[in-house]
Formats: C-alpha cells, structure tokens, sequence
C-alpha cells in the first residue's frame, strides 16, 4: 500500500471553514438551542468532509475509523464524570444543599455593598449549581429588579452578576464547561480546578474591589420585596441549615485529598441521597407516587433524582428554574456534544489535517507565554466566529493538546486557557449563544455591561502576563524528537 499523501494547507483549512459556516449558521437558525443537535450535526457534516478529503490523500475509510474510535474512548473517563454530576446535582436539590447555599448566599445583600454582594451571590450560587445560565435567568434576574428599585446602574449590576456567574461556573465541579476542558485537554478534573484557582482567584478579587470602589457612592433603601419573597419560599419548601452542606464539605475534602473526581462525585452524590432521606422527608412525600410511603417513597425519589433529577413548583416560576434539573440525563446532551467533537478532531489528527493547521497558526510560538496567547486568542476567536462557547473549548483544545506537550508544557496550562480564553469570554460577545442568553434574561446589552464583567476581562489578561512571567506553568520533559 502507498503511503498517504501530506495534506496541504487549503485541505487542513476546507473542514475548519466548513465547520465555522455551519456553526454561524446554526446559531442565526437555532439560537440559544444551537449547542442541543444542531451544533452536533454541523460537528459530524465537517468531520465527514474531513474524512473525505483524507481519502482523497491515500487513507482508508477503517484507517479513519479507528482514529474516531481512539478518540471518542479518551472521553469516557469524563463522560463517567459528567454523569456522576448531573446525579450529584439532582440529590443535592433534593436534599436541600444547593438551596441552604442560595439561602445564605442571599443574607449577603446590603445596599452599601450592592454591587460585590451581588457578584458574591451569583458566584456562590453557580458555584453549587454549575450553570452560570440559570444563575443569570433566576438570582441574577431578581437582583436586576432590585438595583431598578434602588436606583442602581443597570450595567453595573449586569457586569457584577455576570463576572460572579462566571466565576461559579469556572471552578464548579457540576459545571459542564468546566468538565469539558479537561477532558478537551486530557487532563483530570478535580487537578484541572486547583490549577484554574491561580488565575481565578486573583481575578475575582480584583473584580470585586473593582465593585466595592463602583459602589462607594451607590446608596438605596427600596424594599428588596423579591429577594425576601425568594428566601421565605426556599425557606417553605426545604429544611434548611448549616447540616445540609455537609454533602459539600464531604465532596471538597475528597478533592482536596485528591481523590479521582468519579468515585469523589459518586460519593457526593449517594450522600446527598442519604441527606434527602433524613432532612427532606415532607418533600419527598410531596413528590412520590401516589400510593407511595415510607421507605418505597425515599427509594423512588432519590432514584429518580440520581437518573432524572427533580422538579420543584415552589409557587414561584423563577425559583423552579433554579431548583428543578440535575440527574444523569441531564448530561446526555453534554455527553453528544463531546462525542462528535472529538470524533470531528479525531479525523483532523489520523489525516493529518490538524497537524498542518496547527502549525501555520502556532509559527513562531516558542514560549509559554507564546502557546498560552495564541490559545486564548483562538478560544476568543472560536467564540466570536463560531457564536458558541463550547465550540470556543473543543476546536482550540483539539488543535494544540499535542503542541502543548511537544514544548514542555503540562496539558494543565492547556485546559486553563481554553477556560480563561474561551469560557468566560464568550458572554461578552452579543452575537455569541451566551451574550444573546444575558441580553435576553437581564435585559441589558453585552455592549453596555462589556466594561463592568471585570472578572471576564481581568482573567484572560491575568493568564498571559502569567505565561509571560513564567509565573504557576506547569512544565513536562521535552519529547526527545523534539528536542533541537
């Protein structure tokens, strides 16, 4: 057999190009549902294209078979990960955890301090629910109506719940971005949010002493009707109390023990079951079966909540947003997205494809700080071309997981970057699935609150002063073929 032909660089190009319009476009036809099929077909038309243009250089079809193979079984270790935290999410909502979490978050609110409080809040609650969207749609949309009430600056207020939903979303456990990263990247979850913390920490404080000074001059004594009404119905639904965030407390003990983040969210999650069973008993008769009682009842809801998650009515449409989801299922389409993904990157890299792409866009990137630019600006790129934050992970993950390595340079520096270039710009960019989803639930334009989202604009800068600086890069041995 001949040995197949090098790719040129219109080939490596043609399916990227391909991708990209499909991307557009299934965001102008579908929206905010773009990334639920959409976005998966666009994935595997491109990848079909890529296959074919393979064959055309001297692959064979099995040839590019088993490179989609190989590549769909490195997702399986955090396809298992995903699904422990969509049953993590579904118990600890049943057991009262995430909403002991909103509660007390909420008690942060005091006029002269709007501004951080509200960061603080909508950090802590994406932080224990993993999705900066229901965040925004639910507290976020409550505290907008309480900076109107107030008198308060609707951008500031934006960029403030914004800056605080990111930083939730980025080091949550439960959020799937942040899942998607490192198994983009190849690295391990639980080491993936330990290594973001350099970059995110120091950005958030930032933000917020940004947010303290903004609000200097802010005062408001409006009655914060909602929030109040909020917390008397979490208050109605669920037993609340410092003992419901022992589930919490479990799962950041068995990280910080490094535990492998599957058997560590498992156990969180069979916890959270337990908990739900001794602290939430009027609730889980109220949502069995009928004819259901006693311990049948527990064994079915806490089932349910494990594959399924759960659904609220509190009475309030905003709070069932906020405390109705989770179970396995909810991962399922996570879980397609990964799939054709890597599928799609696969082909790129059996045919070679990737390879001559990666090094036309990585010419002259020698240094950390050179590999950790171009990565953020191609994740900021994806997000502004492809109108879609997870695309903005997987293509630039894809294209230099192996570059990375090649340099010296730990796939950790990897899965950071696509989180500070990719994650949190995307809400900053109107076109982008995120800046129309916040347009649209806090009614103020990406444009307006664009300068307030401090912690979206201070990390990725954060990131490359870092990699410039040599400053927390975490370093490989050069492989020896690419040592000069």
């Amino acid at each position: 057999m001949s040995k197949p032909r090098q790719p040129s660089l219109l080939d490596a190009m043609i399916p990227i190009v391909v991708l990209v319009a499909l991307l557009s476009s299934s965001v102008i036809l579908f929206s905010d549902n773009s990334s639920y099929g959409p976005n998966q077909i666009a994935l595997l038309i491109a990848m079909g294209i890529a296959a074919l243009i393979g064959i055309k250089n001297g692959f064979t079809w099995k040839e590019i078979e088993e490179g989609i193979v190989h590549g769909i079984s490195l997702s399986l270790g955090a396809v298992l990960i995903l699904l422990a935290v969509g049953s993590l999410i579904g118990t600890w909502l049943l057991a009262g955890t995430v909403p002991t979490l909103i509660y007390y978050g909420l008690e942060l609110l005091n006029p002269s301090v709007f501004y951080a409080a509200t960061c603080v809040i909508c950090a802590v609650v994406a932080m224990s629910i993993g999705s900066s969207w229901t965040t925004a749609a639910t507290v976020g949309v409550a505290l907008m109506g309480v900076s109107n009430g107030m008198g308060m600056s609707e951008a500031v207020t934006a960029g403030a719940v914004v800056s605080g939903a990111y930083f939730g979303d980025k080091i949550s456990p439960l959020s799937e971005t942040t899942n998607l990263a490192p198994a983009v990247a190849g690295t391990e979850l639980f080491e993936h949010i330990r290594y973001m913390l350099w970059t995110t920490i120091p950005s958030f404080v930032l933000a917020l002493i940004l947010f303290l000074v903004i609000g200097l001059n802010a005062s408001g004594d409006a009655s914060m009707d909602k929030i109040q009404q909020m917390q008397t119905l979490l208050a109605e639904n669920f037993n609340l109390g410092p003992l419901l965030l022992v589930p919490l407390v479990v799962l950041l003990a068995l990280a910080i023990r490094k535990m492998p983040a599957f058997p560590a969210v498992s156990i969180g999650a069979l916890l959270g079951g337990i908990w739900a069973v001794i602290f939430q008993p009027e609730l889980i008769t109220k949502l069995a079966s009928e004819g259901r009682e006693g311990w049948l009842a527990s064994v079915t809801v806490v089932w349910h909540a494990l594959y399924d998650g759960v659904s609220l009515d509190t009475g309030n449409a905003d709070l069932n947003d906020l405390l109705s989801g989770g179970g396995m299922s909810s991962m399922l389409n996570t879980i397609w997205l990964i799939m054709c993904a890597l599928s799609f990157g696969a082909v790129l890299e059996k045919t070679g494809l990737l390879k001559r792409a990666v090094a036309t866009l990585l010419h002259g990137a020698k240094t950390a700080g050179g590999m950790v630019s171009r990565t953020i600006l191609t994740c900021f790129g994806t997000n502004l071309i492809s109108a879609d934050q997870y695309m903005s992970i997987v293509m630039p993950g894809r294209m230099y997981k192996d570059e990375f390595a090649k340099r010296g340079l730990h796939q950790l520096n990897l899965s950071r970057s696509l989180e500070d270039g990719g994650t949190i710009t995307s809400p900053l960019i109107p076109w982008n699935t995120c800046g129309a989803y916040m347009h649209s639930v806090l009614k103020v334009d990406p444009l307006n609150y664009l300068f307030y989202a401090f912690f979206n604009l201070i990390s990725p800068v954060l990131a490359i002063i870092y990699a410039y600086l040599g400053i927390k890069i975490l370093r490989i041995p050069v492989p020896q073929e690419n040592k000069a």
